[in-house]
């Protein structure tokens, strides 16, 4: 039996002792911040709740102080060097901090480089851990926790109904499929699941093309060692998803689980009525100002990751304004001045926002969002209806999922004033009329679509409640690995 299994096999009782691998859970998230968030909540949740765990969560020197600022202290984190990889600049261990969109490959190569000081680390040791959870970016770790003996569980940051999506897309490409054609069935997706050609998103779009740099990293460090992962941890929750968790674990080796545990906000039992530490810009004084007429205020945001052209966030402003609503409207770009009086009823912040917060405020009626899965989580449990407005990755088949099969939301659809379908920039008169419908309460479009949002927002809180789907299916996924501890570390060498 090898040394390792002997230290596992002297901490069964669970003590907790040093050594003991079998209450030790490590975290690996990729440099990004939608994607390190959830990780975050993650962590405090079994930090929190499940005090017989350690936690041990792998970050980066420029990234140890934001972890730090978001964690308890009883979650231990553990500073990996970040990899030089020219043009990269140095300092850049954030996606969020790239000069400009088109390194991002350049940074996903960097993380790929992390593979030998993590070995090292997973190395150093005692015992194995219980389990590894690492992003589905950082793929090397499948191959590092193999070695080791320990079963990796992925982690996505998208939901069940976008990844199974994703995945039959690149497994079985649709023939005949062109750009403005009409909808089609993804295999092995329920019947009612159609996509239009345009809601493809580009990275699944240009998954064969050997020069696309995206698809090239995917094939070459994501895909095999997704589908052989233990499990997947999913943020999200069954109420919304549950019907895409058979044709998701499909593309999975035999056994794989996905295991539903969100909003992974509120697993961790964070409340976010009031978050005043956290708003710098004062975003909430500002809302309750306008508390008097609940509902009556719009909340903008497109994320940290997309970028928006000058020309868009003229036109936005535009629409914004013309559509009659107080907005609070977060803008990344420090450069872009609006082009229009905003008034007193408009709000422009450029630092960090409190989202969570903000979207629980009673003045906000609706976001207006690019439809990054964290957002729409974070919508969907505050009961605000949506304008969807997606950019980037997989944000269509989010829009989908909320317009489309949720019914929380309404979409924009890019046309010019000769009202020909365009790709580029949405103009102000489609803002201002969707904005318009998203913020009415009192027709039956808008009565429907609130009522959605409303249900979505107490299936979520039911979800992570004691007994909840969520709740139970935690408790299943860390007893399940406790089943499993041995069958992975007690082998001969």
């Amino acid at each position: 039996m090898a040394a390792t299994a002997n230290h596992a096999a002297n901490g069964a009782a669970g003590n907790g002792e040093p050594g003991d691998g079998r209450d030790h859970v490590i975290i690996f998230p990729f440099m990004a911040k939608g994607h390190t968030l959830p990780l975050f909540h993650f962590a405090t949740a079994l930090s929190i709740h499940h005090k017989s765990l350690r936690v041990t969560l792998v970050t980066t020197p420029v990234n140890l102080a934001f972890a730090r600022s978001r964690l308890p202290e009883s979650v231990h984190l553990v500073e990996l060097p970040f990899p030089s990889h020219p043009p990269l600049p140095a300092g850049v261990e954030s996606t969020d901090a790239l000069p400009c969109p088109s390194l991002y490959p350049t940074f996903l190569r960097a993380t790929a480089l992390l593979r030998d000081p993590f070995a090292e680390f997973m190395a150093s040791l005692p015992s194995p851990p219980l389990v590894l959870v690492s992003d589905f970016f950082l793929g090397f770790t499948h191959g590092v926790a193999a070695v080791t003996g320990v079963r990796r569980v992925v982690f996505h940051g998208m939901s069940c109904f976008s990844m199974a999506i994703c995945k039959s897309l690149v497994v079985s490409p649709p023939a005949g499929v062109e750009h403005g054609g009409p909808p089609f069935h993804v295999s092995r997706m329920p019947e009612h699941v159609t996509i239009t050609p345009e809601e493809i998103p580009p990275t699944v779009a240009n998954f064969s093309d050997p020069d696309n740099p995206m698809a090239r990293f995917m094939v070459e460090n994501v895909e095999l060692t997704d589908v052989r992962s233990w499990g997947v941890l999913v943020n999200s929750f069954a109420a919304v998803d549950g019907d895409y968790v058979a044709p998701f674990e499909s593309f999975y080796q035999s056994g794989a689980r996905a295991w539903l545990v969100g909003p992974l906000f509120l697993t961790a039992g964070e409340t976010p009525e009031r978050d005043e530490e956290n708003d710098p810009e004062g975003c909430l004084a500002w809302l309750d100002e306008r508390a008097s007429r609940p509902g009556s205020t719009v909340y903008v945001s497109f994320g940290t990751q997309a970028h928006v052209a000058d020309e868009q966030l003229d036109e936005l402003a535009h629409g914004l304004v013309q559509s009659g609503h107080p907005f609070l409207w977060a803008v990344r770009s420090d450069k872009w001045s609006p082009p229009v009086d905003l008034g007193p009823d408009g709000r422009i912040v450029r630092d960090w926002v409190p989202q969570r917060s903000v979207l629980a405020h009673e003045a906000v009626g609706g976001f207006v969002s690019h439809c990054g899965w964290n957002s729409t989580m974070e919508s969907l449990a505050a009961g605000k209806p949506m304008l969807a407005w997606p950019m980037i990755a997989e944000q269509s088949l989010n829009a989908k999922h909320v317009v489309d099969v949720i019914g929380a939301g309404i979409k924009v659809k890019a046309v010019n004033s000769s009202g020909v379908a365009v790709t580029a920039v949405v103009e102000r008169a489609e803002v201002e009329e969707k904005v318009r419908k998203l913020m009415d309460a009192g027709g039956e479009a808008g009565q429907r679509m609130r009522a959605r949002a409303a249900w979505t927002q107490q299936a979520a809180k039911l979800a992570v409640s004691n007994g909840g789907t969520s709740w139970v299916a935690l408790q299943k996924l860390l007893g399940d690995l406790q089943k499993s501890y041995y069958v992975v570390t007690d082998k001969e060498e």
